[in-house]
């Protein structure tokens, strides 16, 4: 079918979208998966920067987000994963309206590069059922996170998609390269909780940090130079 009888098609998305289910009152399973996700998200609102090219750098929109519904097209139930990372994102101009509130793939024009998954128990089929999907929508990477190795004795899997798409093969490195970004496991104290967390780091393997990080690698600078940063 051509691109122009694609386009004279007569199909109301916004008709189709008002009649999706985009939000249920289901809750995330724990309170390290919960952690664990804002984890994923807020350093790279707070700290990272990924540039356009080295000529001419200009940050690269992007759009992080939890617990947020993929829809690949009307007809297909969407896929949630844990975590998303979409570049090249714009912000919405209003989040309330129900086209916005969702990731509908033919509303923001393409599918995120990045789903990450974190196993908390056996039924969450993130290594068969979930990959398939996210291979056949060709999202980019999938990342499994598995902390208590309910599926493997693999605590951290990252898995790209092979050239021709469709299929999934497993990297040697925790790296996403074609995002400018890595994985780590990092143990520490997230929000009062110790526990060996999934964090990002960028392409030179150094942390994303955290809003709460880059206050503190301050204070510290400002000490260094004698400086009380409560006095400030």
């Amino acid at each position: 079918m051509s691109q122009n009888a694609l386009v004279e098609l007569p199909y109301d998305f916004d008709e189709v979208i008002e009649n999706l289910v985009t939000e249920d009152d289901e809750p995330v399973e724990n309170l390290i998966s919960e952690k664990q996700m804002r984890l994923l998200v807020e350093p790279l609102y707070t700290s990272w920067k990924l540039l356009t090219d080295e000529e001419t750098p200009q940050p690269r929109s992007f759009l992080a987000a939890t617990d947020v519904g993929i829809f690949f097209t009307p007809y297909q139930s969407p896929i949630v994963p844990d975590m998303l990372l979409s570049l090249d994102i714009e912000p919405r101009e209003n989040f309330f309206e129900k086209k916005n509130r969702s990731y509908f793939v033919w509303e923001f024009g393409k599918v995120p590069e990045v789903a990450v998954e974190i196993v908390s128990n056996k039924k969450g089929e993130e290594v068969d059922g979930k990959m398939n999907r996210y291979a056949k929508m060709a999202v980019s990477y999938y990342v499994v996170f598995d902390p208590l190795k309910e599926l493997s004795d693999e605590v951290l899997c990252v898995y790209e998609l092979g050239f021709g798409g469709r299929r999934y093969h497993l990297r040697r490195d925790y790296d996403l390269p074609d995002v400018g970004l890595g994985l780590t496991l990092w143990r520490g104290e997230f929000e009062e909780e110790e526990f060996e967390w999934l964090r990002w780091c960028d392409a030179d393997g150094n942390l994303i940090l955290s809003g709460k990080e880059r206050a503190e690698k301050a204070e510290r600078k400002l000490r260094e130079l004698g400086i009380d940063p409560t006095q400030i």
